[in-house]
């Protein structure tokens, strides 16, 4: 299905703002891309500022997500019949997925945070707890952990921030923490999962 001119605004604005900056990006050049006349105002036939059109970037991804969510814990009884190594292994993909579609506006907003801190709070609430919640309700919801007595939203804090760190390390530094491949990562990733069957949790001191 073709996208419409207001979704074409949003996405070539996200990605112009990511390659060269939300300031050094102009009206004109985000029409262009678009398939507007650049200059003539197309842009404000549908949004009232070049910053509602970053916002409206935002919510679009917001609502994805939660789609994204709904639809991976509903699933998730369906594919419980897999061993948990398999499990643990795509939900680790799925998460460097989630970092790769949402690299752009990751990009925009570590480089013009500062001028939008309402949007980096909408962001924050709407996609990123969101996505570490989901992970906890989903390790909670595993039968191989049934009856344990672990923080999950915890652990999903450190299995989550592994993914984050990895693809951030790759993002910014062009290459994996000491060159470990994505594969092997995803491998060690799922056995710290299994790691947490049958855990006896030390007493507290």
């Amino acid at each position: 299905m073709p996208m419409s001119t207001r979704e074409r605004i949003v996405a070539e604005s996200l990605r112009l703002f990511a390659e060269r900056g939300y300031a050094a990006t102009s009206v004109a050049e985000i029409e262009a891309a678009a398939g507007l006349s650049p200059g003539a105002g197309g842009l404000y036939r549908h949004f009232r500022s070049k910053e509602e059109v970053l916002a409206s970037a935002v919510r679009e991804h917001i609502d994805l997500t939660r789609r994204q969510i709904s639809d991976v814990l509903d699933q998730a009884p369906v594919h419980a019949d897999r061993p948990l190594e398999t499990r643990l292994r795509a939900t680790c993909e799925a998460g460097l997925a989630k970092m790769r579609e949402e690299q752009d506006l990751i990009r925009v907003l570590f480089r013009d945070l500062d001028q939008f801190p309402h949007l980096v709070t909408e962001m924050r609430e709407g996609i990123v707890n969101p996505l570490y919640e989901g992970i906890s309700t989903w390790l909670a919801a595993q039968p191989e952990f049934e009856g344990t007595d672990e923080d999950w939203p915890a652990i999903a804090a450190v299995l989550g921030g592994a993914v984050v760190n990895y693809w951030l390390a790759n993002e910014s530094m062009y290459e994996p923490p000491t060159r470990i491949d994505e594969k092997r990562f995803v491998d060690g990733w799922a056995r710290l999962g299994l790691g947490l069957v049958r855990m006896e949790r030390a007493p507290a001191p």
